[in-house]
């Protein structure tokens, strides 16, 4: 299980930056940043619960533990983008 982000740590426990907020879209949701003005594109219902239910879970890692293994590197490599983007951040 690799991650794209070198300071992002999948055993620690993450939320969604209360700086941030996440508009429901078709395809999943748009997450925008008060402080930088950055606008993600959240591109599955799926990690946008994952994002909103982080903080419920003791660790990232926790968070993903029930998705099959393809899906949770994909989505761990969707956190650790969101996380160096300041999206999610340590709880």
């Amino acid at each position: 299980m690799s991650t794209d982000s070198p300071g992002f740590d999948p055993a620690a426990p993450y939320r969604l930056n209360p700086r941030v907020a996440l508009r429901p879209e078709p395809f999943g949701a748009l997450a925008y940043h008060f402080g930088t003005r950055k606008l993600s594109f959240l591109k599955a219902p799926a990690l946008v619960e994952l994002v909103r239910d982080l903080e419920a879970h003791p660790t990232v890692l926790a968070a993903v533990d029930h998705l099959a293994a393809p899906e949770k590197d994909r989505y761990l490599r969707a956190l650790a983008t969101l996380a160096e983007t300041d999206m999610i951040v340590p709880a």
